[in-house]
């Protein structure tokens, strides 16, 4: 047995590594055979700063559509063409309230039930969300909010109903929404409430429609949109609510790129 044996013997505290150095040294360890990830847990996309929509497509290349896409939304809705359009066929049911702050947005997950059909195309409503302010413009004009109601059909094609929210009237479901906000995001809240989409429909049902994308990333494209004309009325106080929590999540006017947008008669 050597001296420092024996030393260590009589003084095995002493001989023992010093705590931190010994997590110096596991940490050093750690980061050469397992490497860091690539994107930081808390870096994200947003609507401003250096992860802002001009550059979503730098934040994941899974974004890249966000740049590289053609037929992408939202847009500045001018020169519709009025044509022969089928009506929009509503029928929504009631559904329990399923509401999460997702980081982004208010969205009410919907239950299965409800849908859409267009000129025999059917699409199931699954979720809605919304923007302040819209994301749409008519002719150069954004209202005060748009709510999105998002479809899938039987392939998965998506179809999106935008419904323009202007100051006025108090709306009776928003108001059961922001009652009920999650305290806390990424978690989806249930409540003993129910919610009728219906009720964020205007009386008109006229649309303009054309080929977009998601507004958000990924930015996919091949989704359907019909943009109803009439706007719905809610409360100035349910406006400035929803701005509390988000008082900007709009991404910009996208260009056309050739697109031809019609409209109902």
């Amino acid at each position: 047995m050597s001296a420092r044996s024996r030393r260590c013997g009589r003084r095995k505290r002493r001989c023992a590594m010093d705590p931190i150095k010994a997590l110096s040294v596991l940490f050093i360890a750690m980061t050469l055979c397992c490497p860091v990830q690539v994107r930081a847990q808390g870096e994200h996309w947003s609507y401003s700063g250096h992860h802002g929509p001009a550059s979503w497509a730098e934040v994941d290349q899974e974004f890249a559509t966000c740049k590289l896409g053609k037929i992408q939304s939202p847009i500045d809705i001018r020169g519709a063409k009025a044509a022969d359009l089928p009506t929009i066929q509503f029928d929504y049911k009631p559904s329990p309230l399923k509401v999460i702050d997702n980081g982004h947005t208010i969205q009410v997950n919907y239950a299965p039930g409800s849908w859409i059909d267009v000129g025999g195309a059917r699409y199931e409503l699954v979720q809605f969300h919304f923007h302040k302010p819209s994301e749409e413009k008519i002719a150069g004009k954004s209202h005060a909010m748009v709510a999105h109601l998002v479809h899938k059909n039987a392939e998965g094609k998506l179809a999106v109903v935008a419904v323009l929210l202007d100051k006025g009237g108090a709306n009776p479901m928003i108001a059961t929404i922001w009652k009920n906000l999650p305290k806390k995001k990424d978690r989806e809240t249930s409540v003993e409430a129910t919610v009728d989409a219906s009720a964020l429909l205007p009386s008109s049902k006229g649309y303009y429609t054309f080929e977009g994308s998601l507004t958000t990333p990924p930015c996919s494209e091949d989704v359907r949109w019909f943009v109803l004309k009439t706007p719905v009325r809610i409360a100035d106080s349910e406006i400035l609510k929803f701005g509390k929590l988000y008082p900007m999540n709009a991404r910009p006017t996208q260009p056309l790129h050739g697109r031809t947008i019609e409209m109902t008669r």
